[in-house]
Formats: C-alpha cells, structure tokens, sequence
C-alpha cells in the first residue's frame, strides 16, 4: 500500500542528513520524525474498514488487536508527536539534527 511512498520517504531521509550537517552551522537544525501508528482518522480510514469488514469483525476490534501487537500495548496519540516536535524546534534541542527520531511505541525490531 504504500510502495511508493517508501521511497521518497528512503530519499527524504538521506537528504535530511546531509544537508542538516550543512545547516547547523548557522543554529538550524534540521530532523525527521518518523510516526508509527498513530490513533488519527488516518488509522481509522478506508484501509481498516476494509480489513475489519473482510474479517467480520468491527473497526474497533480490529484496532484493539493492531494496537496490542505494539510494544507499547496502544497507538501513538497525536499530542505526542506534537510535543516531540515542539521539542525538537526548541532551543534546548539545539545540538540535535540531521536526526531520524521514530515515534513508534517500540515497533521498530532495531537497536539503531
């Protein structure tokens, strides 16, 4: 579903980096915050109502059932990822940029 939206994203993310290193210099940092699931309408839309319908079961449970395959046992609420963004455009996060910051409950299987 979302190839190609992968690869920009792929191209994004080195582009983030080199030209954050270029950037700093001059106090602009620059980063990426990469969202996991998040509980938006996004989440909720076309692409979980067609699932829970196939499965015969409601959008709710479905949810429930993604949401507890998470580490975190739930979904990303959209204030979190605000508040991680107004963090990162702050002057206490000046010395961190050319970052890509998950915001995924745990998802993601890596150590880096």
């Amino acid at each position: 579903v979302l190839g190609l939206s992968n690869g920009a994203r792929a191209g994004l993310t080195g582009f983030v980096a080199g030209i954050a290193r270029k950037t700093v210099i001059n106090n602009v940092t620059i980063n990426a915050l990469l969202p996991g699931p998040f509980n938006t309408d996004r989440l909720r839309g076309a692409v979980a109502k067609a699932e829970a319908e196939r499965r015969g079961i409601t959008v709710d449970a479905m949810l429930a059932e993604r949401a507890k395959l998470n580490p975190a046992g739930r979904f990303g609420e959209p204030d979190e990822f605000g508040l991680a963004c107004a963090f990162l455009c702050g002057a206490k996060a000046g010395f961190i940029t050319g970052q890509n910051i998950l915001l995924d409950g745990g998802a993601f299987p890596g150590t880096m």
